[in-house]
């Protein structure tokens, strides 16, 4: 270092060390004439609970939520260079413990050269609350607290504190259910625990650590938080690189602090994993890592792209999609061979299947930076849209059976019934609707990616996603040859029309099952009694305007099924969801359930599924609950753990992130004393599952 440098760095020095004074000495002011001020915080504290009556012998959560206002932020439990983190005192009753604050991933800031750990954004700190099992049911558990904090702009930072009380009452540990919602949300911006230590050593001015992640894990943007001081210089520049399994970080040296270290990676959109690293040799640099905050992993979004578009053209061939199939191979055999009519369906199509998936892919970025833990195929999730895509099947069926011709399909012959650009367009928005809850093979990485890619690089892979779908109908509109093999059109048409509604009044019969899977106190007699009172009435209706005496009478018993689904609607809306949905050949599975499994030693079996999820079936038919890979899991003692995701579950959701997933389904192999699981292939074979068993 030469002399220059260690000028710049005294002056640098000295100038934090007057900074963090000024900052006490603003501090202590400001407390002191605290009675005189009547101004509210720039950061508003309030401190909620999970559960109002948590149960004796039981441990609930609460959450000091902190909304800064525009321009302020607050700080991490390690603020950096120039701030400090929050401070409560407690004043808890008789048999009440609480733990810790547990800080969401922060943001680094650099201000006049000083590095800042911040939240610019409204935030949540949560912390485990202890009721002894002594304490009477009915006790009055009331917390309160003086919570002190650090508020601050780019030009003036305030202390500030504020009284804290929550009312809690000794009960039963009831949950409401939008508030385990919210916790759930705020427990997902808490950084993960890493399963294994990291390495960190200093050498001279220089301090390296290691961290053991997979190499498939993709980085976007890290940036390591140290919770432990005086080890290294905040604002230096870190440069992160990979080798193998490990990721090497590589800044400054600053303090003298030894022994083990507690740490925080930054990964992407917000989260991050908790490290403690040891003091041991750490590895050799291997390949850069790009920091700066618009550097996209160019190799994993074409990879992304690429599987996105197979996995796509692979969903073809799935079940779900067979029905949209049959519509469209009636809209190119009503073209005739005709190339003008072809390409403009064709397109059409392509243009219907990709924006659906482009709209699918924005909502669900958006809910997810929103906070909600949300995967692909949410839409499945919820039973209001389970029913209207009843409604649809059921009538589409009717049509093609010829039973009546639907006004708002235009006389049957606009939306997905007809050809042309209309037509093309409204099939391939169906397909892309229905079918991309099927994730085929390839699709469960590639969507996985988006985790970890900025939205604008995400949206495409969505887009990919529907240009797969339409590729076969793409080649058929602009390729001669293989329109030349089209069927020409005829009288046949009007019974392979008919025989096409077999599949999708299957698909019907299958949406109608899913519905009475998730919403509680729904039969199938429910079904049935709302549908049929429908049909009975719309087949009254067309007898009647058939008669002399048509007027507005006839169309009077439109309403009674319009009542009848309404009501059905109704149910669905407002029912509870069902706590069981579907069955499955194991426990149910839960972060607690998992660590137990593996407590015994015995090799773990863990598939995340759902109802909607025809792929997810055919495996747990074709492979998971056949006999005989059952009576070998039983021999030899397999834990078999269940994660269902029909109505949605922010657990799992966060489980599937962790694994690179955004969708179901996935298959974890936990073999007894490994540290991290073998990700299974999406298509099973009672083969696969033989072979993990035998190699236990």
């Amino acid at each position: 270092m030469n002399g220059s440098e260690r000028i710049g760095n005294l002056s640098r020095h000295a100038f934090v060390t007057i900074w963090r004074a000024t900052l006490a000495l603003l501090a202590l002011a400001a407390l002191a004439m605290a009675p005189a001020r009547a101004e509210a915080p720039h950061i508003a504290a309030k401190l909620v609970a999970e559960s109002a009556s948590p149960a004796p012998g039981s441990t609930t959560a609460i959450a000091l939520t902190m909304a800064p206002e525009k321009g302020w932020h607050g700080y991490w439990q390690n603020g950096g260079d120039a701030g400090f983190g929050l401070e409560v005192e407690w004043n808890a009753p008789e048999g009440v413990t609480i733990a810790p604050f547990h800080y969401p991933v922060p943001d680094p800031l650099i201000l006049f050269g000083m590095m800042n750990h911040v939240y610019e954004h409204p935030y949540a700190l949560l912390a485990d609350v202890r009721v002894d099992g002594s304490v009477a049911p009915g006790t009055d558990l009331t917390l309160t607290g003086i919570a002190r904090w650090l508020a601050c702009t780019d030009k003036v930072c305030v202390p500030e504190k504020a009284v804290i009380a929550v009312s809690l009452k000794a009960g039963d540990g009831t949950i409401a259910a939008a508030t385990r919602e919210r916790f759930d949300a705020w427990r997902a911006k808490l950084p993960q625990p890493l399963d294994r230590p990291g390495t960190w050593e200093r050498r001279g001015d220089a301090v390296r650590f290691g961290i053991p992640l997979p190499e498939s894990t993709a980085l976007d943007a890290p940036h390591l938080f140290l919770e432990t001081p005086n080890v290294v210089d905040y604002p230096q520049p870190q440069r992160f690189s990979r080798s193998g399994d490990w990721i090497i970080v590589e800044t400054k040296a600053k303090g003298d602090a030894a022994g083990a270290v507690q740490g925080l990676l930054k990964l992407s959109d917000g989260r991050g994993l908790s490290v403690r690293f040891e003091p041991s040799a750490v590895r050799a640099p291997g390949k850069p890592i790009g920091t700066a905050s618009g550097a996209v992993d160019m190799g994993l979004f074409w990879t992304a792209f690429g599987g996105a578009i197979l996995g796509g053209l692979i969903l073809n061939l799935m079940p779900c999609v067979f029905p949209i199939l049959s519509l469209k191979a009636l809209s190119l055999a009503r073209s005739g061979g005709d190339a003008r009519e072809a390409r403009v369906e064709a397109v059409a199509y392509t243009a219907g299947a990709v924006l659906v998936c482009l709209a699918l892919g924005g909502v669900l970025l958006g809910l997810r930076a929103a906070g909600e833990q949300v995967g692909w195929a949410f839409q499945l999730q919820h039973p209001l849209s389970v029913f209207i895509l009843l409604l649809l099947a059921v009538a589409i069926t009717l049509n093609l059976l010829g039973t009546y011709e639907l006004p708002s399909f235009g006389g049957g012959q606009k939306l997905a019934s007809q050809s042309g650009a209309a037509g093309g367009f409204w099939t391939g928005a169906l397909a892309a609707f229905v079918a991309t809850p099927c994730s085929g093979p390839l699709l469960g990485a590639a969507l996985g990616a988006t985790l970890v890619l900025p939205a604008w690089a995400a949206l495409p892979i969505f887009g990919g996603l529907g240009l797969g779908l339409a590729l076969p109908f793409l080649a058929v509109g602009f390729i001669a040859g293989l329109r030349r093999r089209l069927p020409k059109p005829g009288s046949w048409m009007a019974t392979f029309r008919k025989w096409m509604a077999l599949p999708m009044g299957l698909t019907a019969a299958a949406l109608a099952w899913l519905l009475t899977q998730q919403v509680e106190g729904l039969r199938w007699s429910d079904l049935v009694s709302a549908f049929g009172i429908g049909f009975l009435f719309i087949a009254l209706y067309r007898h009647w305007m058939r008669g002399p005496d048509r007027g507005h009478v006839g169309k009077i018993l439109l309403l009674v099924p319009a009542i009848a689904v309404g009501a059905l609607a109704y149910q669905v809306v407002t029912a509870k969801p069902s706590a069981v949905v579907g069955e499955a050949r194991g426990d149910v599975f839960s972060p607690a359930a998992l660590a137990k499994a593996r407590a015994t030693g015995k090799p773990v079996f863990v598939y995340f599924t759902a109802d909607w999820c025809l792929s997810c079936k055919a495996n747990e038919a074709g492979a998971i609950n056949r006999a005989a890979v059952q009576d070998a899991f039983k021999k030899t003692g397999v834990v078999t753990l269940v994660g269902d995701w029909t109505n949605g579950d922010p657990v799992i959701t966060r489980t599937l992130a962790e694994h690179g997933r955004n969708s179901v389904p996935l298959y974890l192999w936990y073999a007894p004393g490994a540290s991290q699981p073998e990700i299974l292939p999406q298509i099973l074979t009672p083969g696969i599952l033989a072979d993990k068993v035998a190699a236990k």
